[in-house]
């Protein structure tokens, strides 16, 4: 099932996307389940292989702006940013153009669409291969944590998926940032690689969702519990608790885990991001009474760690 990265392998890979079948693939963030965004049948087998909500939207994956254009209305705020995020770690939701081939059941049934243009080159090169929209949530159970590797995808999907391309690690590893753009005002749908800041000095200030955003999506990411080991996971830990693993940030790092993973000795955000769901996967063993998990800043990259170790520590 995992394949290298070669162009046989996308070959086969881009065959199978266009014949409905699921394929998972390294992006710049996290591997995705991909397939055919045009095809209700093949949305259907992601919801079905993840055992995600159906009120959950996709995000379409393509291979260039221009292709973005074809699903979507562009305005000048999307415009701009696509010209200086795209491709990279950044979703936008735009209002469907009314001859928009990607299935209503990846958009939950809204009159918008989640798209992004993707930095990775394996991923590039199986759109430009596949020459369809790649619907490509994450490849994991729903609400669990995030793969980075090709190990990751087996281990959460395994004989659910007809193909797992390694492209390695993921260089990001944290799920892009989502700018919702269908309406008057720019809203920040999610945190990610392309940070707050980054929009801000594009098209000027930018909302953040209002309390009930995860109670109709428009876009991955937004329900309450996400990204969840099957432990507890305790934030703003400043001491360790009997039993607890301890995720770690920076130097000052308490005594007495069961096991210590470290984020950043250095307290180096980029590193933390990258490290992140990798170190929940590791820390998350039987027997353990949870995870403990050490303040992270609330700036830059900082917001979309802490957004995704908030939504890992709601309760069921």
């Amino acid at each position: 099932m995992v394949e290298p990265a070669d162009p046989d392998t996308l070959e086969r890979a881009a065959a199978l996307i266009r014949a409905g079948r699921l394929v998972a693939f390294p992006t710049e963030t996290v591997y995705g389940l991909g397939a055919d965004a045009t095809s209700d049948v093949a949305v259907a087998r992601i919801y079905e292989a993840k055992g995600r909500p159906r009120f959950n939207p996709l995000i379409a994956h393509v291979a260039d702006v221009s292709a973005a254009r074809r699903l979507a209305v562009f305005d000048a705020r999307a415009e701009a940013v696509a010209a200086r995020f795209w491709p990279g770690p950044l979703t936008l939701v735009l209002p469907r153009r009314a001859d928009c081939p990607v299935s209503l059941l990846a958009c939950a049934g809204l009159d918008t669409v989640a798209i992004r243009v993707p930095a990775h080159p394996i991923a590039r090169a199986l759109l430009r291969a596949a020459a369809v929209p790649v619907a490509a949530p994450s490849a994991n159970p729903s609400g669990a944590v995030s793969p980075t590797t090709a190990a990751h995808v087996v281990q959460g999907l395994d004989g659910r998926v007809d193909m797992v391309i390694d492209g390695g690690a993921c260089a990001v590893g944290l799920e892009s940032t989502i700018l919702d753009l269908s309406g008057a005002d720019p809203v920040l749908l999610r945190p990610g690689g392309v940070t707050a800041e980054d929009l801000c000095a594009v098209i000027g200030p930018v909302a953040m969702p209002g309390a009930d955003a995860h109670a109709r999506p428009k876009s991955p990411g937004l329900l309450l519990r996400h990204y969840a080991p099957g432990i507890p996971v305790r934030l703003g830990a400043t001491a360790v608790g009997p039993e607890e693993a301890l995720l770690a940030f920076g130097a000052d790092v308490p005594g007495g885990a069961v096991e210590t993973l470290n984020l950043s000795p250095s307290g180096d955000l980029t590193e933390a991001a990258a490290n992140l769901f990798r170190y929940l996967r590791a820390l998350d063993r039987p027997g353990r009474s949870g995870i403990a998990v050490m303040p992270v800043p609330e700036r830059g990259l900082g917001a979309a760690i802490n957004d995704r170790l908030r939504r890992a520590a709601t309760p069921p």
